[in-house]
């Protein structure tokens, strides 16, 4: 049966029922159960007005019916297959048909025994002329993820952000934190999870990549405007064992004259896991060490764990309130590292307030304005899945969703304290991680060049899915030595990228290793990498590292306008070279090149010994090298020289930035 209920579509039969309704301009939300449909707000946000002129009509034979919202129509016929076209009647995404020899359709919704829960699949058939891109960071060498399979969960290093953007001209959301998995194969694209309550999914079209992710900016919120110290050269090592150490480092760079903006402690600063506080031994006065930081125009960043072992002051009070994890069965450890922890609940609001309550009183209120939310995806020491429970639900059905619960604890703590323009670095994010203030990183990466190329692409697909501020270890993170040549040209060569991603960050566990020289407990307990400073490597990488940190300097009106776009519009300040030349056909299969803004394209060098490359410069403008002020027409692949000291960058019609200095 096809009918209208207010400006939405329902077709049911046989106990499904299928509700499509506008959501946002262009843009139509996708819900199909056996069940009740539930209205959960995992990542969208209220559908506004912007929708208010939706047209939904039934055939008078009440064989089909249609729902047009702006740029897009979804029709469904009497068996219940959707067909998604554009403005243009060009189709954009078609479900499977059900046929009695085959028996499946589009849309599987299969009863768990026992329960009220369902594993579903969703089908659409494939184009195989289509190139798909976003879907959050997977570590591989591909930017079109057409023929992909890729597994819907977190895991270090690993981001899953289930919105991809076509070629075809629309954008999709899968709105489910289930654990699972998307293919997108040559004969069917399909997406499934195993346990969830219903099916639920977004989709909108638009004429460009940039109304497309614009749309999607607006279904799930913005990044709020990056605070000035974002946008400068953060400092960081696998860590800083004292006050001490952290404030020698950061006095050199003023004594050298370096920009630096953000300087970090990272993990084993505390006491034990889950007390989040200081271990005063060696951090005796961080109030004093918040001042002068800040006497220095630095801004001190401090590592936050979600990890709680038995031994902390926290512990009882934390399992007495049910504001951990819980594991359904074994035993109740989830993660051992120096001590038998479990994960604080960040699907828990009251968990959320506790734990902030805790980082503001020994963080917060001693001057502390910035946080490194590690271990967010979370990090189990075994991802079996079907163990945990969250206060949300089962982590099958809803273990995705963390990490971005994990930023909502700090961003709603610290807009609550007043601070505006939140921004806290964090190892995982889901679909309107975004909106908290959270600057994604990639992980505990290896340190090679290979893995370098993977980044290039991560970023870039990090964007896509809508989260606009990502960084990178510049260097990787695990080993590299400092005085290994074939790494210093590594380092070299990620520096020179980091310095055009969204926050610009160097970090690393650098070898050889320093054992612990204490074994006292708490921070004593843990070693550190070798020296990760600018000049620890060397007088030539040296120079060429301080030359990048003073044009990222120069550049900061320039990454000011980029940010103001991100957080007004939801435009990506890294971007693949399609996003803005959509016309140019060769521009949607070019991966290891990206924009920085509009204005300035970068071609890093991505090879051990490699000084010169090929480039290709987009079709519809004029390209000028900003070291030898040649111009180039666009639409052509040219090789660009690319000595260690240099980066082959291009402007596009004359831009003015400060590149050289002057």
């Amino acid at each position: 049966m096809l009918y209208t209920q207010d400006q939405a579509l329902i077709w049911e039969y046989d106990h499904e029922l299928l509700r499509i309704e506008p959501w946002g301009a262009n843009a139509l939300r996708i819900r199909a159960s056996k069940d009740k449909l539930h209205d959960d707000d995992w990542a969208l946000l209220p559908a506004g007005t912007a929708s208010a002129n939706a047209d939904v009509a039934v055939a008078e034979d009440g064989r089909s019916a249609w729902i047009v919202n702006g740029k897009i129509r979804a029709d469904v016929d009497k068996s219940g297959r959707i067909t998604f076209t554009n403005d243009k009647g060009e189709v954009l995404m078609k479900e499977t048909e059900k046929t009695y020899q085959l028996k499946s359709g589009g849309r599987d919704i299969v009863p768990i025994p026992g329960s009220r829960d369902y594993s579903v699949t969703l089908r659409f058939e494939a184009n195989p002329d289509e190139k798909l891109y976003g879907m959050g960071q997977y570590q591989q060498s591909l930017l079109n993820l057409k023929g992909c399979r890729l597994e819907l969960t977190h895991r270090n290093s690993q981001t899953s952000v289930p919105f991809l953007l076509s070629s075809a001209g629309y954008g999709m959301l899968w709105h489910n934190p289930a654990i699972g998995q998307a293919s997108f194969n040559t004969n069917v694209t399909e997406w499934a999870a195993a346990s969830t309550k219903q099916l639920d999914y977004w989709i909108t079209a638009g004429d460009t990549p940039a109304e497309i992710e614009e749309a999607y900016a607006d279904a799930t919120g913005k990044v709020p405007m990056m605070p000035e110290f974002g946008m400068g050269f953060w400092q960081c090592k696998l860590r800083y064992r004292s006050q001490d150490e952290l404030m020698g480092v950061a006095r050199e760079h003023v004594r050298r004259g370096l920009p630096i903006s953000v300087i970090v402690i990272d993990f084993f600063h505390w006491t034990n896991q889950g007390d989040w506080k200081f271990d005063e031994r060696y951090w005796p006065d961080p109030e004093g060490m918040v001042r002068e930081l800040k006497k220095m125009g630095i801004e001190l960043m401090v590592s936050v764990w979600p990890t709680v072992q038995t031994e902390s002051e926290n512990y009882g009070q934390m399992v007495e309130k049910g504001y951990l994890v819980r594991s359904d069965r074994g035993v109740r450890t989830q993660f051992q590292f120096l001590g038998q922890n479990e994960i604080f609940d960040a699907t828990h609001p009251g968990a959320r307030q506790f734990v902030w309550e805790t980082a503001k009183r020994n963080y917060y209120d001693k001057g502390i304005r910035l946080f490194w939310l590690d271990e967010a995806e979370p990090e189990f020491a075994v991802y079996d899945h079907d163990i945990y429970r969250y206060d949300a639900g089962p982590a099958l059905q809803v273990g995705n969703w963390y990490p971005s619960q994990y930023s909502r604890t700090f961003y709603e703590g610290m807009t609550q304290e007043g601070q505006e323009n939140v921004l806290n670095l964090v190892r995982s994010a889901w679909a309107g991680s975004q909106r908290y203030g959270a600057l994604a990183w990639s992980g505990d990466i290896a340190s090679s060049f290979e893995v370098l190329g993977h980044q290039v692409r991560a970023g870039l697909n990090m964007a896509i899915a809508g989260i606009p501020w990502w960084t990178t270890d510049i260097g990787g993170f695990h080993g590299g030595n400092p005085d290994d040549p074939a790494f210093r040209e590594c380092i070299v060569r990620w520096f020179q990228y980091g310095t055009f991603c969204p926050v610009m960050r160097l970090h690393g566990d650098r070898a050889p290793y320093r054992e612990a020289e204490t074994g006292l407990p708490g921070g004593g307990l843990w070693g550190s990498g070798a020296d990760n400073e600018v000049w620890s490597y060397g007088e030539e990488a040296y120079g060429i590292f301080a030359e990048h940190m003073r044009l990222r300097e120069r550049l900061r009106p320039y990454i000011t306008e980029l940010m103001t776009a991100a957080h007004e519009k939801g435009t990506p300040p890294m971007r693949p070279l399609f996003y803005d030349f959509p016309e140019d056909a060769a521009a949607w299969d070019v991966d290891d090149q990206f924009l920085f803004g509009p204005d300035l394209l970068v071609a890093p060098v991505l090879y051990a010994e490699q000084r010169s490359r090929s480039v290709y410069l987009p079709e519809g403008a004029q390209w000028t090298d900003s070291h030898s002020g040649e111009t180039f027409a666009g639409g052509q692949h040219i090789e660009a020289d690319a000595p260690l000291e240099r980066i082959p960058l291009y402007l596009k019609n004359g831009a003015k930035l400060p590149i050289k200095e002057s």
